[in-house]
This record gives structure tokens, sequence and C-alpha cells, in this order.
């Protein structure tokens, strides 16, 4: 092993030796357990949700293949229609062109060229990120089989009447010119107007105030509502206004959905052009009057002096023309929810149109009951509420688009609008038994991509090609996706698989929390606050990542503060820190929580925790170069240093099962730090120094003292005689098997790493095998708890640390030695002295440890183990004038800082005007203050004594 730990040397190599050797694909033995990848897009790139979520998918994947089981990842990709037609569209754009002017044929072709080209960029991250895929497997949503599926389950929902075509109110984007689901679409709070305007009442000199935020959806009103119980317009309710413009009369109705504070409590009913004038329009059967094209200008059904004009643009002749005939009251100004279409930042219309729509309702009624009765499990359960809310009020599914990227809709059409449904041209004709000179054109939608995507789980794992394959790993074992999209994805799979294959999809859906920024920020591009995981892998200097976060923002406002703000949170850029510590970020934050903070100072610390599993191991093998291991230890007496080890191992790889099987991988990471960091590298690596580098049997004769343990009633293997050279070799048989079972807990989290120091341990301890990967996870070995060790041990430690805080609250160099005096103490304490007097001596750094009757009566420095009270006498150690006036400076600069962060948190201007994340950064110095503060004033008053 080199000297130094570098991810980069040890990453890629390691990946491409998996890859190669086939350790991804499942075994042939063992019970089948899979995963299907959330199908990412083929135009993305691998963003820190992915990153989060492929994690905590190969954590499983690695544990589960440990366990011996057949294990398969299945991957692949979704065809993303209308991101992959806007990137194919910008091209044409660039030459002049539109998707018209080539054809749908010709688009289609540039399409999979691109996608064959730079498409599935992806795959090529996740592999960064050390995810054992079985590759040969992938699938692509638009592949042929998978056309073929998609194609028979939509003829097999239309011939039983759970597919229809109606007309209905859709998100519309006007630029593409199609319908988009509601994931599709983001709403944001941004400023606009409120527009007052008088609709006149018929055979009356009365005026209605009608207030809109869309001034051009008038000319589409066919109604005007008041809440029934507002007494201000009951005398009103029944009779009718001239339109204005339109010059229609239209009825004025009472609904209580209207509210009475909104405006003048008046407002217009659009049916064609509001989603809630819909549903109102339908309660009062009204007319539903389109007024715009699909690519959002007005259309014939508008007064002809608005017909042909841009939405916007009739807005403004529509307002300019109400102000002429005094009907336009005023103009404030309103913030409004405006919605925009995800991918290409278009103000989407809600729009009157004929689609193809799934009737969900029956196909619900499955899902619910299969979760009730416990098929499918919601970690945590608290989702499950969330699922059943979407589903008990689940609407029809509109899954048709206007694309010409996706799964064509197999539908066909005469002349007379009537509709054929078949897998192609010939298949329609022969099921419908139409004449060959019978002309007919095949409908130019295609499916929503969520549609395809729904099939995901059992048509991946061919469904209807490979009946074997499909039943070991089917149902698969768990979906580890997000809360945002249970109501698209989720519900959906488990609809499609209930009623296709007659099974749920997966046993149990693991709901991620959403990786924000350090502050708990949405992480976007207009915010500048993304993190890309390949920089956190390789690193990025600083005015590179300020370019990637400034580069083709929309709002070109914001450059400057996106700028300030990297500039201050990342001076020096963001250092390399590997795959591995980055994953295992990852899983120590993935908590029950609905938002997940990413701190990158956190992943700086993961990086060191690497170092630190490194150097333990070049710890290891160097002794190992020169010793050797005792592999045969039945016969010998262990060490209470080495039964201590081992019998915090057994509960360590106890608990590592338990979190596993409950989905807590941060209780899980914080269990393997502690055990790594703490009890293996901190204490049991400084522990077994003292005998490993013992040249004479005074430590071996602490280390065996076998009679004073018996004695005790421990139970104890039997002893022998044992060399200073046995002895040794045992600990280091127990160093090295300790830290090759640590590398096996810890492989699925930290893959590469792990692998490459056990190819060094394992041939120490004999183990066969070409790769970690095939290992068996560590199970735990009950006889090997020794709980009287466990509790010597901690009375040690807890020893060594009490004599270590006071050099460093006394500030004591390390490197002298102390004289330390005893006073009481149970004869427990006695005995541990005792027997560990030689190792308390050289890790506390001690001259001399005694036993004394009384306390000194000369000054010293003092604490407790219990009864046992620790005197360090100060003669010699300090100059206590010196010292006195040292910690009475260091209490005066604390008081003064303490007093201007209290003025500061006290002031109610600064509290209602500082960021948040600010205030709480200052409330924690203060408390950091009083403790510090106290400790020093402690110190103050044992001096002055």
């Amino acid at each position: 092993m080199k000297k130094t730990y570098s991810p980069q040397d040890i990453e890629q190599k390691t990946y491409d030796y998996w890859e190669k050797n086939g350790y991804f694909h499942p075994s042939e033995q063992g019970e089948g357990y899979a995963i299907v990848i959330p199908p990412p897009n083929v135009t993305g790139s691998l963003h820190m949700g992915h990153g989060f979520q492929y994690a905590i998918m190969d954590c499983l994947i690695r544990y589960q293949r440990m366990l011996g089981k057949s294990v398969l990842w299945q991957v692949g990709s979704d065809h993303a229609g209308i991101a992959t037609q806007m990137v194919v569209e910008n091209q044409l754009k660039l030459e002049g062109k539109k998707r018209q002017d080539i054809g749908r044929e010709a688009f289609v072709e540039r399409a999979k060229e691109w996608r064959d080209q730079y498409g599935n960029s992806i795959m090529r991250q996740i592999r960064r990120l050390g995810a054992s895929i079985d590759w040969h497997r992938e699938r692509f949503t638009l592949d042929q089989n998978f056309n073929n599926s998609v194609k028979s389950v939509f003829i097999e929902l239309y011939r039983q009447g759970l597919i229809y075509r109606g007309k209905r109110l859709v998100n519309w984007d006007p630029y593409f010119k199609t319908a988009l689901s509601d994931l599709e679409v983001v709403s944001s709070e941004e400023q606009g107007h409120l527009w007052y305007i008088h609709y006149p009442v018929n055979n009356s000199n009365e005026l209605l105030l009608i207030a809109t935020t869309r001034p051009e959806t008038m000319l589409g009103d066919t109604a005007v509502a008041v809440h029934p119980d507002d007494e201000r317009y009951q005398h009103l309710i029944g009779k009718t206004v001239k339109l204005p413009l339109s010059q229609r009369d239209i009825p004025i109705i009472a609904d209580d959905y209207v509210d009475r504070e909104f405006g003048s409590g008046c407002v217009k009913i659009t049916p064609a052009h509001d989603f809630n004038d819909y549903d109102m329009g339908k309660r009062h059967h009204l007319p539903m009057i389109n007024i715009l094209t699909d690519d959002g200008c007005i259309n014939n059904n508008a007064p002809a002096a608005y017909q042909g004009l841009d939405r916007f643009d009739a807005r403004k002749k529509i307002v300019a023309d109400l102000k002429q005939l005094g009907l336009l009251e005023k103009i404030e100004p309103h913030t409004l929810s405006i919605p925009r279409n995800d991918r290409g930042k278009h103000i989407v219309e809600p729009y009157l149109t004929d689609q193809w729509y799934v009737n969900a309702k029956p196909l619900a009624q499955q899902a619910i009951a299969a979760v009730r009765e416990g098929k499918t499990a919601f970690v945590p359960e608290n989702w499950r509420k969330t699922y059943f809310q979407w589903l008990e009020n689940i609407e029809d599914w509109c899954i048709s688009r206007q694309l010409w990227w996706g799964h064509r809709i197999p539908a066909w059409y005469d002349q007379q609008g009537n509709v054929y449904v078949g897998r192609d041209e010939l298949d329609v004709r022969q099921h419908y038994q139409l004449s060959d000179t019978l002309a007919l054109r095949q409908d130019e939608d295609v499916l929503d991509t969520w549609f395809s995507a729904a099939l995901w789980p059992f048509e991946t794992l061919d469904w209807q090609r490979d009946p074997k394959l499909f039943e070991h790993f089917y149902p698969t074992a768990v979906l580890v996706t997000g809360f945002d999209i249970i109501f698209f994805w989720v519900a959906r799979m488990m609809m499609m698989s209930l009623k296709f294959t007659g099974q749920v999809p997966f046993k149990e859906v693991y709901i991620t929390g959403l990786i924000r920024d350090h502050e708990g920020q949405k992480m976007s591009k207009t915010k500048g606050n993304v993190i890309d995981p390949i920089d956190l892998i390789d690193g990025i200097d600083l005015e590179s990542l300020v370019k990637k976060r400034t580069q083709g923002l929309m709002q070109v406002s914001k450059k400057e503060s996106i700028e300030k703000a990297t500039r201050k949170q990342f001076p020096q850029g963001i250092p390399s820190s590997g795959t591995d510590a980055l994953r295992f970020t990852y899983l120590a934050l993935a908590s029950t929580g609905r938002d997940i903070r990413f701190d990158v100072n956190r992943l700086q610390g993961y990086r060191n925790f690497c170092n630190k599993l490194w150097n333990a191991a070049r710890y290891v093998l160097m002794h190992a170069e020169n010793k050797p291991l005792c592999k045969d230890i039945s016969a010998y007496q262990l060490n209470v240093v080495d039964q201590w080890i081992l019998s915090i191992l057994q509960q360590t790889i106890e608990k590592s099962h338990h979190y596993f099987k409950q989905y807590r991988f941060d209780l899980l990471a914080q269990l393997l730090y502690d055990f790594t960091w703490h009890e293996y590298c901190d204490w049991y690596v400084e522990l077994s120094k003292s005998l490993l580098n013992a040249s004479d049997d005074a430590v071996l004769r602490q280390a065996q003292d076998t009679t004073l343990r018996q004695a005790q009633g421990t139970a104890l293997r039997q002893a022998q005689d044992t060399t200073l050279e046995q002895a040794q070799g045992i600990t280091l048989f127990i160093l090295t098997t300790v830290l090759e079972q640590l590398l096996r807990l810890l492989h699925p989290l930290m893959p590469f790493i792990t692998e490459t120091i056990w190819q060094e341990i394992a041939p120490l301890l004999g183990k066969k095998g070409k790769t970690i990967m095939q290992q068996p996870y560590p199970q735990a070995d009950s006889t090997l708890i020794e709980q009287s060790a466990e509790q010597e041990i901690a009375w040690l430690k807890q020893f060594i640390t009490t004599i270590r805080n006071l050099r460093g609250e006394m500030t004591i160099s390390p490197g002298k030695k102390l004289s330390v005096q005893l006073v009481k103490g149970s004869d427990r304490d006695k005995y541990y002295v005792e027997k560990n007097q030689q190792l308390l001596t050289e890790l506390a750094r001690l001259n001399s440890i005694e036993w004394q009757q009384q306390k000194l009566t000369t000054p010293s420095i003092n604490s407790f183990i219990g009864d046992l009270e620790l005197q360090i006498p100060m003669a010699d150690l300090v100059n206590k004038t010196e010292e006195i006036k040292r910690l009475q400076k260091e209490i005066d600069k604390i008081d003064k800082d303490y007093q201007f962060l209290n003025k500061k948190l006290s002031n109610a201007n600064f509290l209602a005007k500082a960021p948040a994340s600010v205030v709480n950064k200052d409330k924690a110095r203060l408390t950091e203050l009083e403790k510090t503060r106290d400790k020093v004033r402690k110190q103050l008053e044992q001096m002055q004594r």
C-alpha cells in the first residue's frame, strides 16, 4: 500500500476490475433479490439527488450480495419525451429550422442520433459512484421490447374500457404545443397585476366589478360568480351581464367556491381556461369556450379585433380597449403564482383539448388494497398516508402528449373520425375487419413518459420473454425513491403491475428526503447553489466553479450575487474527496427527515475518515511484515484488550444487520464510524502498540494475568504458557482479523477503499476469493462477547482520558510525564490499576501511579472516576503566579466577546433582518463562550487554592 491514501489511484482501476470480471452479474445460487433503478432521463446528468439514492441502492445491493443472495440491480434510462425533444429542437433552431421543416421521421432519427452520441452520459457518471449494476442488462424505454409491451398494455386497457379519448382541461405549453403532467409544471410566485373591470348588468344601471389576473381570458367568460351568502350580490343572482368586448350575455351564478375577500368578491368564470372555473363550469353546466390556438394565439371564437394576436399582445389591447370604454376602474400590483414548463420555462395555459385518458379509479382500488394488506410496505410508514390520500382522490390520467419523440399512440382514424386501436395498421385492419381500401391515419400523439415508466419494474425483468428470470426476481425487493414522485410514479407502477402481473412491483418502498444545500435551500441553477457530485469526487478550482454556476443563467441580474456567495463559501474551490467519502456522507445523512442538508465540511470529515482507515491498515501491514501471525489461537488465553475488541465487534456486527433491516443508514454509518475511528484506531491500535513494540516480558506478564481473571469467575479458554512472540502473534492476528471483518462491514458503504485494503489484508489470514464483494457479510458470534472485558477497558479508557483532559485544561505539554496519586477507590479500581499499570503509564504518559491514604495538602489538579480521586501535584508543572494571570486575562477576553454577542442578539432590529442561519450561528457561539468561560473559571479556582 502507498503511504498516502489517494482515491484517484484506486477507484477507476478497481471499478474496471469489477466490471471486467463480471462481479455485478447475479450469481446462479441463492434467493433472488432485485432493485430496479429509477430510470434517469437520457438527457440528464448526475445531480445530488441521484448520487444520494444510488449510494443507498448500491449499499443495499452489496450487502445482500454478501449475504449470499442472487442479486440483480436492474439499470436503464427513460427517453424523457419533452426534454429530449427540446434538445433536438434547439439544435435545429441553430440551423435555422423547425421540426416541421424536416418532418417527423427525420426528427425522430435526429433524436436517436443525439441519444447514441451524447445521451446516457449519466450512466458513465453512475459508474463513478461505484454502482455495482448489472450493465449488460441495461434497458431503454424506447427499446423495441419496451415499445411492444407499451402497445400491449395500451391495447388491453383500451379494450377493457379503461383507456378512452375525451375533451378535458389540461396543462398546455404553447411553445411545444403539448399537454404536460402536473409534475412537469413548476409554479413560482412572481409580480403581476390585478385588473378591475366593470361588467354591466343587463336591464339595470348597475356595474359588477370583476378583479382578474388574466384579462385576455375574459373573451371566453361564460358566467360571473358570487358567493351565495354574500349580501352585496343576493339581488343579482340569476340575472345576466353584458360581457365587455364580446357583447355576449352571461349569467350571474352563486357558488361556495367564491372567496368573498378576493377583489370585489365577484369573479369571472372561464371554464376553458382555468382549472377551478372548469370544475365550476361542470357543476353549473356552463358552455366551455376555448379562445386560444395551440400556439397561444387568440382563435376565431373571439371577436375579430383580437383574432390572431399572441395571448400577451391581446392582453395589452384588451386593457387599452376597456380603458377607452371606461370599463377599467384600476390596476393594482399583485403577487401571483405563475405556472411554467419545468423544461423550457414557458408559461403554461389551462387548455381545453381532446386527449387520451386512463380511467384510474378501478386500478387505484387494487393499489390501495395491496398496501393496506401489507403486500407493499412504506419506509418510513407515514408515507402510506400520502399514498392513500392521492389514490383515494385520484382523477383520470391524461396520457397523451403532442410530441414526436416517444411511444406513438397505437390508434388509427378513418375519415369519419372512428377510432381503431391495434399494434400496427395491419393488426387494426385484421382485428376490426376493415377493407384495405379504407384510408387510415395514425394518431400523431405520443404517450406520457410516466405511462411507459409505470411498466418499468416488470418490463425490465423480461415480463413476457423470460418467465424463469421474472419469477426469480419479481416482485423486486425495494424501490428507493423520493417523496415527490409517490403520486406520479410509485402509485402508477403499483396500479400497472397489479393489473398485468397480479403482483405488487416491490415489497418495500423506501422514501428518501430531498438533498438541499447547507442552509436548507433547494438546489437550483437560478439560486446558484447546485453542487455537482463529480466535483465533490474530483475537486474543482474556484474560478471553474464560479463559471459553472453563473453560465447560462436566465436571470443575468443574479450572476453577481451567485458569484459572491460562491467565493465566500468556497474560497479555495472544492477539494477532491473521492467517491468513498462522498458515499459515506450521503449515507450518514440518510435519516428519516423530509429535507437533508448537505454540508461540504462534513464531506471533508469523512475524507479524513478514509485516511484514518488507510493508515490503520498500513500499521497492521507494517507489523505483519516483521512478525508472524498466530492463526491458531484456540489454545491460548486472550488478553483483556483482545477480548474487549472482539466483544464490541460482535455487537457492532449485530447492530449493522439491524440498521440495514430498518433502512437506518445514518445510524449504520455512525456506528461503523465510531467503531473504526474511536474503538479500533484510537484505542485498540494504541493499546496493541504496548504489546507489539515490547522487547521483554513486562507487558506479557500483565497481559496474561490468568490467575486473577479466573478468580473473578470470568469464562476463559484453557491457558498455557505463552512466549512474548506468541503473545504478539495472537494480538497481531486479532488486529488483522478485526480489520478484515471491519472492511467487510464497511464495504457496502465504501467499496473502493475496502476492496483495495482487503486485497492486502486477506492473504495474511489465508482468505480465499478474488474480491471482497463475494465475501460473506460478517455474522456475530455471541460466544465472543465478554462483558467483564468491556467493563475493564471502559475503566482503563476513562482513566487515560481523564489524565489527557487534565493536561489540556491546564495546558500541560503532552510530552511531559506526570506523577499521579490515587485516593480512595474500590477493590475493583485497585485491581484494574495493578493489572494495567504498564498500559496506563504508557498511554497516559506517567512517571508513576501511587496510592495515598489521604489527599495532598500541596497544590494539585484533581479529578474523579467514580469514588476514585486522581491527584496530580502542581509542583514543577506550571508557574502558579503566571498561570493565574494568564487565566484571568483569558476570562476577561471571553467576557468581552460574550457581552458583544449578547447585546447583538438582544437587538430586535438585528433579529428581524438577519438571516436565520446567521442568528443561529451567533446563538451557538454564545453558548460556546458560556461553556468555555465556566471551564476556565474552574481552572482558575483550582490554581488559586
